[in-house]
């Protein structure tokens, strides 16, 4: 039965005890540089920083950082590696991953999930899945691209700015929100965050949000995974609505975003995140 390893980036939310190597994006505050999901900055620290006006960034992992993780897969005796990561059209760790690759003592599936978020950890999951009933590396990367491909995924955000600051959405899309002082509602379409609609108040977005993993669930029965940053209450609030209104094959999870997409959704945003049952 062939060792495959699961490798993905802390995008990906996936939790410490899931059988998954994780590679950190940094998150930049201010001068400083941190290794998300390394404890070493907290979305609240985050969110603080947002608050203080002060610069927020990310920056994809180097080819370094990934080429030391296969290394450390191929000598723990795996035979293959499947390595997942973040939309290559709003990120560059998937061509790190590949720079990596060319160099790894042993082969190196990379996946462009073209997912992000909750998305990409049920991709992950997926394939880590896979792994364990020992599939090759063709299959397991099959299943991270087949979970993705039938994941939907829906945005509310308070502002675009944190967004347009980062290049993660148009310019023209950001203006046109601030200028109307709408809450928009995002999605994800082919690897890409888009400006799905307009709404203009809170209550409303997230009522649209609702209704709108409602109609990606159809019949069901689904896995819900909603994501929040410094909106505990709303992520709730919208997870016990999406219970009573959907076909659950799994009770509905709720998470915070990490760091590293903190910087780019801003205080207040909620996430769902909506794919078939397994």
């Amino acid at each position: 039965m062939p060792r495959v390893a699961v490798v993905t980036d802390s995008t990906s939310l996936v939790t410490p005890d899931a059988e998954v190597t994780v590679v950190p994006v940094q998150v930049v505050v201010g001068d400083e540089s941190f290794a998300d999901g390394l404890e070493e900055v907290s979305p609240s620290a985050v969110i603080g920083a947002l608050a203080a006006k002060k610069s927020v960034s990310t920056s994809r992992p180097s080819p370094s950082a990934f080429a030391e993780t296969y290394a450390s897969l191929a000598a723990a005796g795996h035979d293959a590696i499947v390595s997942i990561h973040v939309s290559s059209k709003i990120s560059g760790t998937t061509e790190s991953a590949e720079l990596a690759a060319a160099e790894s003592p042993i082969p190196v599936t990379v996946v462009d999930s073209l997912a992000v978020g909750p998305s990409l950890g049920m991709s992950v999951m997926a394939a880590a899945a896979a792994a364990a009933r020992g599939a090759s590396a063709e299959q397991v990367a099959a299943a991270a691209l087949e979970r993705s491909s039938r994941s939907h995924s829906f945005f509310y955000v308070d502002s675009l700015e944190p967004m347009r600051r980062g290049g993660r959405i148009g310019a023209r899309a950001a203006l046109v929100g601030s200028a109307l002082a709408v809450k928009p509602l995002l999605g994800l379409r082919d690897g890409r965050v888009v400006l799905l609609e307009k709404v203009r108040t809170t209550s409303r977005a997230l009522i649209r949000l609702e209704e709108l993993a409602v109609e990606a669930a159809g019949d069901g029965p689904v896995e819900i995974v909603v994501a929040h940053l410094g909106a505990l209450e709303r992520a709730e609030a919208v997870a016990a609505r999406l219970a009573d209104r959907v076909e659950l094959g799994a009770p509905v999870r709720v998470i915070e975003f990490g760091p590293g997409l903190a910087a780019h959704l801003g205080t207040g945003a909620v996430a769902v995140v909506v794919a078939p049952a397994v």
